[in-house]
């Protein structure tokens, strides 16, 4: 019997010891890895393609897509699409091709996305919903000389690498918005350049999508990831308040203008990589929630005068997955203060962003330069006196000037107009006042760019910054301006 006991206690002592103390494996949260439907997958066009349904469209993942707490989508992942379907622009953007001497039936390109590459040959199969590209382009950096290595040090790490894309962003913007020669100089591909702006020109030209147009497209649905474990004592930091001057990467839920924003309107964001202390303490995961509201909106005015906005963001919500690690319950509505750092804005103009987080459209002084061209070029065009003409030429209509009405007939009708320019005098010294009108209108007398953010619209939010005024103390006059 003494020995039926013992035997009994030594069956028994693994299965107690498994209960009493269980594996750290077993104390570890499992995390579901999971891009959720709605999720953009933001990318750049590698070679250019024809706006023709079918047609195969090669991109590059811009950006690193997490999920919670890690990355699951490299940058420079191979996204692969297709032209799903193509239609004719507006009315009013037709128009204006016209009256810019553009008789091409410009259409739009709709492109989905099938699947990923990744860095490691690994394929992943997604669907992203029809979407066209972006007002922007992304230039590939060029490979630096190892001398500069030391400097490209110093912006390492997730929140360095954050600001980096992000300003590379801003700057693809501006550059892609640039339609002048200036900006065909100082690019690097300056033969594409050259191309895309004498096909312009052309009163019929074929239609491409550039190498290098951004594309964000929203994943229709859910891509699971797997799971992994993390580890209690990894998330004792979990939704606290984040360090005063840390900087996140978000994007915006909707859309928001500065043409038709009011003070008070709710406004929401999410964390699109996780927070960490310098410590690799968890201390924000990606998808954590961010409410906040507008406290100033003026709208553009006349002469270029841009329009201004202003957000703040007060409370957070962590996801649900953050509940598996233990995270308490009221920080899930916990107050904070995050204010806008810089941004990429989706309107036709430039954003600088102060120190309180406004935001104002500007426009750079350059636009002056087309209407003094054009007052020159119209000025020749216009130099066709008796006086200063030959007897000859005087008693020909169409005789003379030649230089001078082919510069008015391209800047008032493109090519076409230096064409139809040639049957008269008249003819170029019209399209050239018609071309010097509506450069000063559209460059000097026309409304200012609002402040644009489309849905999903790149944030850079600092947390611990200056109060945000109170809504009910704002100005509402400088909303009505």
């Amino acid at each position: 019997m003494p020995f039926g006991t013992f035997g009994t206690a030594l069956f028994l002592y693994p299965i107690v010891c498994a209960y009493a103390f269980p594996q750290a494996s077993e104390r570890d949260g499992k995390i579901n890895l999971t891009i959720p439907a709605g999720t953009p997958l933001r990318v750049y066009v590698t070679k250019r393609f024809a706006k023709r349904k079918g047609t195969l469209v090669d991109a590059k993942v811009l950006e690193p897509v997490y999920a919670f707490d890690r990355q699951v989508i490299p940058a420079g992942s191979v996204a692969k699409g297709i032209v799903s379907r193509t239609h004719p622009v507006t009315k009013w953007e037709r128009v204006q091709a016209i009256l810019r001497g553009d008789f091409t039936p410009l259409r739009i390109s709709e492109v989905e996305f099938r699947s990923l590459i990744l860095p490691g040959g690994q394929t992943v199969s997604v669907h992203t919903a029809e979407t066209t590209g972006l007002d922007s382009l992304y230039e590939e950096p060029k490979k630096k000389k190892p001398k500069k290595q030391k400097q490209q040090s110093q912006n390492t790490g997730v929140l360095g690498t954050a600001r980096q894309t992000l300003q590379d962003r801003i700057n693809a913007q501006v550059n892609g918005r640039t339609q002048g020669i200036a900006g065909i100089l100082r690019s690097s591909d300056k033969k594409e350049r050259f191309y895309d702006f004498a096909m312009a020109k052309l009163p019929y030209h074929p239609q491409y999508v550039r190498r290098g147009s951004r594309i964000d497209a929203e994943i229709r649905e859910d891509v699971p990831f797997g799971s992994e474990s993390i580890r209690p004592e990894s998330a004792r930091m979990l939704g606290t308040q984040p360090p005063p001057e840390s900087v996140v990467s978000a994007r915006l839920l909707s859309a928001v203008d500065s043409g038709s924003a009011k003070q008070g309107d709710a406004i929401e964001a999410l964390l699109t990589e996780p927070l960490f202390t310098p410590d690799h303490q968890l201390v924000l995961p990606e998808g954590t929630r961010l409410k906040g509201a507008v406290v100033l909106s003026r709208r553009a005015r006349w002469f270029h005068r841009g329009g201004q906005l202003r957000f703040n963001f007060l409370n957070m919500e962590l996801p649900s997955e953050a509940a598996k690690l233990g995270a308490s319950p009221p920080a899930a509505s916990m107050h904070t203060q995050a204010v806008l750092q810089a941004a990429e804005g989706s309107g036709p103009a430039p954003l600088k962003v102060d120190s309180e987080g406004g935001v104002k459209a500007t426009e750079p002084k350059s636009r002056l330069i087309a209407p003094m061209i054009s007052a020159i070029i119209t000025n020749k065009a216009a130099d066709n006196d008796a006086g200063r003409m030959s007897a000859g030429a005087a008693n020909h209509a169409n005789g003379g000037n030649v230089s001078g009405r082919t510069l008015g007939g391209g800047l008032g009708f493109g090519l076409l107009g230096s064409a139809i320019a040639q049957s008269s005098r008249y003819v170029g010294m019209g399209f050239a006042y018609y071309g010097l009108a509506w450069s000063v209108y559209s460059n000097i007398i026309s409304r200012g760019a609002e402040v644009h953010f489309e849905k999903n619209a790149v944030l850079e939010l600092r947390f611990g910054g200056r109060t945000a005024p109170a809504i009910a103390k704002s100005n509402p006059k400088e909303t009505a301006k």
